[in-house]
């Protein structure tokens, strides 16, 4: 059944040349993160696939279909820790009712752990990235993509480095912050 579906979507044909976006998903503006070195911190990476098209999921059901992945290059010093993906949502096309395929679409975001090491220097880190896809409508599915995404990343000083690690090192006093 299933491969009734690939050919389904493979003989579905593409639309005609200029009526399709040029991009099936758009990331959206990047919240900043500041990182403690040695202090792990969530970031929340949103994205918006355009009206009338979906993309599948990070674990759709069949292993014929591409899944959404987000891939991190952070620089040195900063580290990527886990990713996690939303659940996607099933739905069945028209042209095969049985199937149910798992998406996004609209809106969703991805999160991911990010961190720096110890002895990191302080300061501004750009992360940079790629999320690949496949989009579909529901019609056919499109050579899949790779849409660019970066964020920033400021690491501070931590506690610990700020007091210092020799024996006898007496503790710097800290101000609390309003």
């Amino acid at each position: 059944m299933m491969l009734n579906f690939i050919l389904a979507m493979a003989l579905a044909g593409l639309p005609a040349e200029g009526s399709q976006p040029k991009e099936y998903v758009a990331a959206l503006p990047a919240p900043h993160v500041a990182v403690a070195a040695g202090k792990p911190q969530s970031i929340k990476l949103r994205f918006r696939v355009s009206n009338g098209f979906h993309i599948n999921s990070n674990m759709p059901h069949s292993a014929y279909l591409i899944p959404t992945k987000l891939s991190l290059s952070p620089p040195t010093d900063v580290g990527i820790g886990k990713i996690t993906y939303p659940p996607g949502k099933d739905i069945a096309l028209p042209f095969a009712p049985d199937e149910k395929l798992n998406v996004y679409s609209g809106e969703f975001a991805i999160s991911a752990n990010v961190s720096s090491v110890r002895t990191a220097t302080p300061g501004q880190y750009k992360v940079h990235g790629e999320l690949s896809y496949q989009a579909c409508n529901d019609r056919a599915c499109f050579p899949p993509k790779k849409l660019p995404v970066s964020f920033d990343v400021t690491v501070t000083k931590s506690r610990v480095a700020a007091e210092g690690t020799q024996p006898g090192a007496k503790p710097a006093r800290s101000s609390p912050i309003n």
